[in-house]
C-alpha cells in the first residue's frame, strides 16, 4: 500500500476515479498503482505527480 498516495489524493478531496481521469488512466491503473500491486511507469507517474502535486521520483522510492 503507498499510503503516502492515499494521503496525497485524500488531502485534495478526490476520488481514485477524479485523479485517473485528470492523469489520463484508467482507474483500475490508478488503484493498483495506490495499493501498490502495480508500479506506476515513468511518464504516467508524473501524469499522477502533477494532479497531487508531488514530486514524481517518489513513487521509484523504496518504501520503509
Amino acid at each position: 500500500m503507498r499510503t503516502w498516495l492515499k494521503e496525497a489524493r485524500q488531502k485534495f478531496g478526490k476520488t481514485m476515479k477524479q485523479i485517473a481521469d485528470a492523469a489520463g488512466i484508467s482507474e483500475c491503473y490508478y488503484c493498483q498503482i495506490e495499493t501498490g500491486a502495480r508500479n506506476a511507469s515513468v511518464p504516467v507517474a508524473k501524469k499522477i505527480a502533477e494532479v497531487l502535486e508531488l514530486p514524481w521520483e517518489k513513487f521509484f522510492e523504496e518504501e520503509k
